[in-house]
């Protein structure tokens, strides 16, 4: 691993905290809500197809989940459905949005070793006022130099963030869950990635292409980091 590291950023959900089996949980609740419309499985390529369309105008969060739940009921019943169905979605994304953060196995220690050795930072996709409000019931706050809630996370915003941070891409090294969010792009402005797999990836972000590049790691776990540095 390159000595010259001196950034090192995480993301969030499922690199810190639980977040995708959350959201599963809600989508099997509101496939069932629909079942009468259509066979579940069909009712959740339904929501994922409403997703994917909005992506660009919602971005990423339970937010635009919930007003693509909205919308999914519309289409798939054909506008017939009540309005209890709809404030069931809704009860459903607020529930999402009062999860309790449960952070990952080895996140605490890792933090704990890499403090003052490194500058820290989360750089996370997501609803702004959510990821806030997991960071600061995550207790781990004060282990970061600087949060970013990105919108995306695409060679652009990584420029961006390390132009914020006045950080060479060379002394830059980030953590997550995700080949395609936190790893790829990463990689194509000659950064630093590793990649912590997690049993559950929302299907947008699934990456099955076998990765090989000089600055790429694949960790077991988030504090395998720390036999590297």
């Amino acid at each position: 691993m390159n000595n010259h590291i001196t950034t090192i950023a995480f993301d969030a959900d499922d690199t810190l905290w639980i977040n995708e089996p959350y959201f599963q949980e809600a989508e099997k609740e509101f496939c069932m809500l629909l079942e009468d419309y259509l066979p579940q499985h069909s009712v959740s390529q339904e929501l994922f197809k409403t997703e994917m369309q909005n992506l660009h105008l919602y971005g990423y969060g339970v937010k635009g989940f919930m007003l693509c739940m909205i919308e999914t009921i519309g289409r798939v019943s054909n506008n017939t459905a009540s309005l209890e169905l709809v404030n069931k979605a809704i009860q459903l994304g607020q529930n999402l949005l009062q999860k309790p953060i449960e952070l990952l196995d080895g996140v605490t220690e890792t933090l704990e070793s890499l403090k003052g050795k490194y500058r820290l930072v989360v750089a996370t996709k997501g609803d702004l006022l959510d990821q806030e409000r997991k960071l600061k019931n995550s207790g781990l706050q004060d282990y970061f130099h600087h949060i970013e809630i990105m919108s995306d996370k695409k060679e652009n915003d990584y420029k961006k963030l390390l132009k914020h941070l006045d950080c060479k891409p060379e002394n830059f090294l980030m953590l997550g869950n995700s080949i395609k969010s936190d790893v790829l792009p990463v990689l194509e402005i000659g950064g630093f990635a590793a990649h912590i797999p997690y049993h559950v990836t929302w299907s947008h972000e699934q990456h099955d292409v076998n990765l090989e590049h000089p600055n790429f790691m694949e960790l077991k776990s988030v504090d395998e980091i720390l036999k590297h540095l």
